[in-house]
């Protein structure tokens, strides 16, 4: 398989057209993954373009590919959503990167009432910048043609409103229904992990009034790093995506 670089913008280039790689980008593919003049590789822009080409010039400030075809992947329909609840630790780091790797479509950051780790102010913002971070070289490892989008840090009451046009599904280890067995309908499906101790009694009771729905991943309790990833598999053979 062809070494796969992202560009930093979108782009409209196409057969015959050189694009270029510059930055930390460049460095990375001249130093750490050794490219060649005249190796084959793969570019995207994160928004959908796929570009093939052979490398032409390399170097560490600057890597100019020659394009040889381009296409154009649409975004999976309907969208698969992480919502993911802070979490100590680097815990919630691996939750989306793997859950970026297995094809998430958005991530967004949760306050749970539970949650230890919190983000205020200026914290906030770098969080964000570190979560968008994880994404780009999560989306870059897997060949993603779309780069998930970081949202900015929701409540329980703006995740609640989610409800109101998507389909909203909490993990919840004392669920009856099993997240194997659902259907999808169409809408588009936000997966709600909670933190280390659990989504709240009164979260639930918060988010089901709005129309979320509460369902069992399996019969064991996982951690908030691997509850996400493994949903998501479930409903990747549900959307017919595996």
């Amino acid at each position: 398989m062809a070494l796969h670089f992202l560009l930093d913008a979108p782009t409209d280039a196409g057969v015959g057209d050189l694009v270029a790689l510059i930055g930390a980008e460049a460095k990375h593919a001249a130093v750490v993954r050794r490219l060649r003049v005249g190796e084959a590789v793969t570019v995207g822009d994160g928004r959908g373009a796929w570009l093939s080409g052979t490398a032409e010039e390399v170097s560490p400030a600057r890597v100019d590919i020659r394009i040889s075809e381009r296409t154009e992947r649409p975004l999976p329909t309907p969208r698969v959503v992480l919502v993911q609840a802070l979490a100590k630790g680097d815990r919630d780091e691996l939750a989306v990167q793997a859950a970026c790797e297995l094809g998430i479509d958005e991530v967004v950051p949760w306050q749970a009432s539970r949650s230890v780790s919190r983000w205020e102010g200026p914290k906030a913002v770098k969080g964000r910048d570190r979560w968008a971070a994880i994404v780009r070289e999560a989306a870059k490892q897997a060949h993603r043609a779309w780069v998930p989008e970081v949202a900015a840090p929701v409540s329980t009451k703006q995740l609640a409103e989610r409800a109101t046009t998507q389909r909203v599904l909490i993990l919840d280890p004392t669920a009856s229904a099993r997240l194997s067995d659902i259907e999808p309908d169409g809408r588009d499906i936000v997966l709600v992990v909670g933190p280390e101790g659990g989504v709240s009694d009164q979260e639930l009771v918060q988010l089901v009034d709005a129309g979320a729905e509460r369902v069992l991943l399996g019969e064991t309790v996982l951690r908030t790093s691997t509850a996400g990833p493994a949903a998501i598999a479930v409903l990747s053979v549900a959307l017919g995506r595996w």
